[in-house]
């Protein structure tokens, strides 16, 4: 038996795609609840949930470039009707918002940029930038390609991260992606021998100003979603968080601008170890999230593949609990295929958390009757070949 749901929370009152992969065009029209969206593998659950974190800041759920989004047809053609494109109604401490984010439609051959341009409406106007779906609208997902989060590279860590920081600081978005370009430039002109020392050095006072306020926004929110980790949820064991990285390192003995001082340094002593081996050798492109199991004491990347999702879900857990208590609304979580991963008690338990904190979560699965601890404080529908239809 499940808690009545309470508590504030991001939701969507409407959704719509257009040419958006395998829908050419769906409306959802849906409450503050729970969704559970069943059906056959390859109906579109997934490509609903993608929809929804174009949202967000980021390349979205899949990572996937903006031309490989639009739908095709037989053969492989791109589909009639324009690029894609995602609308919702959103609701939440600031009021209800209408959210708009697509593929540039221009189709020019020669500029090739434009063909993958992000466009961003938030209330009818054009936004400048990602960073203003995050400051309107707050959403964190899990994916089956997640489960090997622990066990591969760095890098997905970082971007696991990077997304938990977006919640609470959206212009962490904005760094995050000027920081990378300024380092290809960097990486391109010390590769090519181009460019003279003012040049290097303005690039490198770039990466020091916006590296270290990368380190500094993932050290705050560690120093945060720790405690809240380790607290636990329910049936999910107690995760252990910390942050491997240079950077953070000297954060924890100097100010920021000392810090910035030292990076700044660092990247003009090694500009011929960095041009010899590509990119630069410190920097927070080089940290790493490091997860422990409190209960048994192994490092995440040691315990059973059962155990890593459950620490997964323990953390996104945590986090929307301290988004909820930060700004007062929980984010909206895109859940794909958690159920089958979890046993009937832990089932019970993620059931319990998401309706105790009155988020709208949007859980996938091919059975239904994984989710009947839900009922009846969920919206159910079935995706069948790209069509959507309320369940009983």
């Amino acid at each position: 038996m499940v808690p009545e749901q309470r508590g504030a929370a991001h939701w969507i009152a409407r959704l719509a795609l257009s040419n958006f992969r395998c829908y050419a065009h769906a409306v959802l029209e849906i409450d503050s609840r729970p969704l559970v969206l069943t059906g056959p593998n390859g109906a579109g659950k997934t490509n609903l949930l993608e929809a929804i974190s174009f949202l967000a800041p980021g390349r979205g759920l899949r990572r996937a470039r903006l031309g490989e989004i639009d739908r095709l047809v037989a053969g492989g053609s791109a589909a009639a009707g324009g690029a894609w494109a995602v609308s919702a109604r959103t609701m939440g401490p600031q009021g209800p918002r209408e959210l708009g984010s697509g593929r540039d439609p221009a189709r020019d051959t020669r500029e090739a940029a434009a063909r993958d341009r992000r466009l961003i409406k938030i209330d009818g106007a054009f936004a400048r930038g990602q960073q203003a779906l995050g400051e309107a609208f707050g959403v964190v997902w899990l994916t089956p390609q997640m489960d090997g989060l622990f066990r591969e590279a760095a890098s997905g860590r970082r971007r696991f991260l990077d997304r938990l920081v977006y919640g609470f600081d959206p212009s962490h978005a904005g760094r995050v992606a000027a920081y990378e370009q300024v380092l290809r430039d960097r990486s391109r002109l010390l590769r090519t021998g181009g460019g003279d020392a003012t040049w290097l050095a303005s690039l490198e006072d770039s990466l020091a100003r916006h590296g270290v306020a990368i380190a500094a926004a993932r050290c705050a929110l560690m120093a945060r979603l720790a405690g809240a980790c380790a607290a636990g949820a329910g049936a999910f064991p107690r995760a252990g968080l910390g942050l491997i990285g240079t950077v953070e390192s000297w954060l924890d003995e100097l100010s920021a601008l000392a810090a910035e001082d030292r990076l700044r340094e660092h990247l003009a002593a090694s500009r011929a170890q960095d041009a010899e081996a590509g990119g630069a050798t410190v920097g927070p492109h080089r940290s790493d999230l490091a997860v422990r199991h409190l209960e048994n004491g192994l490092a995440a990347e040691l315990c059973s593949t059962g155990e890593q999702k459950a620490l997964l879900v323990s953390i996104v857990l945590a986090h929307a609990r301290l988004l909820a208590l930060d700004s007062g609304a929980a984010p909206v979580l895109l859940l794909d295929e958690v159920a089958a991963h979890l046993d009937e008690q832990r089932r019970a338990a993620l059931f319990e958390e998401l309706l105790t904190l009155g988020a709208q979560a949007w859980m996938t699965g091919t059975e239904a009757g994984l989710f009947d601890g839900l009922r009846p404080s969920a919206q159910f529908f079935l995706v069948r070949a790209a069509r959507i239809a309320r369940a009983a």
